[in-house]
């Protein structure tokens, strides 16, 4: 008799969820277990392959990817699911990029141009999202602007001359000036080392060139010039060596002309003493006042969009439009990238990315994607406070764990959901580490972050090809790129199985990923080695194949 009610419960149940918006029948396929016995890749990727990488399935291609491809082929072919806004906090996007341009989100409640808040959210014209930066590009690192602030205050003090209420103070103030003193120091040198090998190979290539007839030019051909000068032969062998970091010389002096350019760049920046970068913003950064500030214009203000760059790979890799016969597939459809620009090229204000997330959350969103990070923060508490506000309205924030090498579990970055080290704030903020498409002990990406304790999950994020501005495509890579990933996975559960909480989709990313006892080099150093399953909460890499199966057992 009790088998018999239970049953009876049972149905009821399941009737009750269907009627509460899950309406997807239940996925019967198996999920995709056993990987530690996978045979290695041992073959080169193609560059189709490269390229499409993280989409690919671990059994069917032995390449780490999240299996999207055999999600979509195999499981939601002919399912409908529900439109889902993502929130993407960047640097801006290119909204008028071909591949993004049909899944930007538009705020129906706003009328474009007439200059009024017509929804009264606070934010006048806001029509695909907000930019808290305004005319804002470059900025400071958060360590400079702590020397800055504080060095009138401090600079020749020393401890046993600064009062017991000013220490913690005066050491974050040590710490920063010991960490921009190394950071310009080494900014330096490698701008003057990058400019000597420039002004070697610049000329040393001109002339081989003529030499040659041809400016693309091999090895081979290098050894066959006949009775070289002595002149020559310190050329050629130094061109030689330049073409062991690159197919060609030329390629290698765009490098080479591209790195004088980021170097010169962050100095004359990230590490500037003298400019206030916020001044044009005429908002302070250090009051958190309830007061508008900034534009509309999400793309900012560089009229070729290099400053949107970094956001609008990020949105490519969550939802460039599927199959439209163009550039790529994003890893989500049924999407909408509300665009949140908080982001410059430096370190972000905590102001900018409190209420750029409390924007994102009032407007809609229910992911968040926050791919940036720093490691010092002179108000955490109010993206703390924010973070636990997107928790108490039911989003989800993705968050990458950072391109340092570091164990989280030692280091304090922000944003985070840890009040100190180990403390979590709330349970709908998912920290993603950046994977290899080398499975092995390769996996890890030699830059990511982990942790046992502070990041959650791995996900692809080396050589990732998405959008850029103006219609472009490029490879990119970081843990900025293996959040989004995981971010489009999110929104396509939250899309499919709408009854599932933020909280239930964290947990169910986590708990639905494929583990591996496989042990790992961490940080680049092979002298430094784990398993997989000790550098993530989970233990895990994100797999959309077995998430969609966890959910529908879930809600079914």
């Amino acid at each position: 008799m009790t088998s018999i009610k239970t049953s009876l419960f049972a149905v009821a149940a399941a009737a009750f969820l269907s009627g509460c918006g899950s309406t997807s029948a239940p996925i019967l396929s198996t999920p995709i277990e056993n990987i530690d016995t996978i045979p290695l890749k041992i073959a080169p990727l193609s560059d189709a392959e490269t390229k499409q990488w993280p989409a690919k399935d671990l059994v069917a291609d032995t390449i780490p990817g999240m299996s999207v491809d055999k999600t979509y082929s195999e499981l939601i072919k002919n399912r409908k699911g529900e439109k889902v806004i993502v929130a993407v906090i960047d640097s801006g996007i290119d909204i008028e990029h071909e591949d993004l341009k049909n899944v930007i989100w538009t705020n129906q409640d706003e009328i474009p141009g007439n200059g009024k808040d017509d929804d009264n959210n606070g934010y006048i014209d806001d029509i695909h999202g907000w930019n808290f930066l305004g005319d804002i590009v470059a900025e400071n690192m958060e360590y400079v602007r702590y020397m800055r602030k504080l060095g009138s205050k401090y600079e020749g003090k020393t401890e046993t001359s600064i009062s017991a209420a000013d220490r913690e103070e005066f050491a974050i103030y040590q710490r920063a000036k010991a960490e921009y003193e190394k950071e310009f120091q080494e900014l330096n040198g490698n701008l003057t080392r990058y400019q000597g090998i420039l002004a070697n190979v610049k000329p040393a290539h001109e002339a081989i060139s003529k030499k040659l007839g041809k400016e693309d030019y091999t090895s081979k051909d290098l050894d066959a010039i006949q009775n070289p000068t002595v002149e020559q032969q310190g050329q050629i062998a130094g061109l030689k060596q330049m073409l062991s970091f690159g197919d060609s010389v030329p390629e290698v002096i765009n490098q080479l002309e591209d790195g004088v350019h980021y170097f010169d760049g962050r100095l004359k920046s990230h590490f500037d003493m003298e400019t206030d970068f916020r001044g044009v913003l005429g908002d302070n950064p250090d009051m958190m006042d309830g007061k508008a500030y900034g534009n509309n214009d999400v793309d900012g203000p560089d009229p070729k969009k290099e400053d949107a760059m970094h956001g609008t790979h990020v949105a490519g890799i969550i939802a460039a439009e599927r199959d439209n016969g163009i550039g790529m597939n994003g890893v989500a459809k049924n999407v909408e990238i509300m665009v949140v620009r908080a982001v410059p090229d430096g370190d972000e204000y905590d102001k900018d990315i409190a209420n750029a997330i409390r924007y994102a959350v009032d407007n809609g969103a229910k992911v968040i994607n926050t791919s940036f990070g720093k490691y010092y923060s002179p108000h955490p508490e109010w993206v703390w406070d924010a973070i636990k506000y997107a928790a108490d309205k039911d989003v989800l924030i993705v968050n990458a764990a950072g391109n340092e090498g570091f164990d989280l579990d030692g280091v304090q970055v922000y944003p985070n959901d840890q009040e100190g080290i180990n403390t979590e704030i709330s349970e709908t903020f998912l920290t993603v580490g950046a994977l290899n498409f080398k499975y092995g002990g390769e996996l890890v990406a030699t830059f990511s972050n982990f942790g046992k304790s502070n990041v959650d999950v791995f996900a692809p994020g080396v050589k990732i090809w998405s959008t850029t501005p103006l219609n472009e495509y490029q490879y990119l890579q970081g843990t900025s790129m293996a959040s989004p990933e995981v971010a489009g996975v999110a929104a396509m559960i939250r899309s499919y199985y709408p009854t599932l909480s933020a909280k239930q989709v964290k947990q169910l990313l986590m708990d639905s990923g494929l583990p591996t006892k496989t042990s790992v080099v961490l940080g680049g150093d092979p002298s430094n080695q784990n398993s997989f399953t000790n550098i993530s909460t989970s233990g895990k890499m994100v797999n959309m194949y077995n998430a969609f199966i966890m959910a529908s057992k879930m809600t079914n």
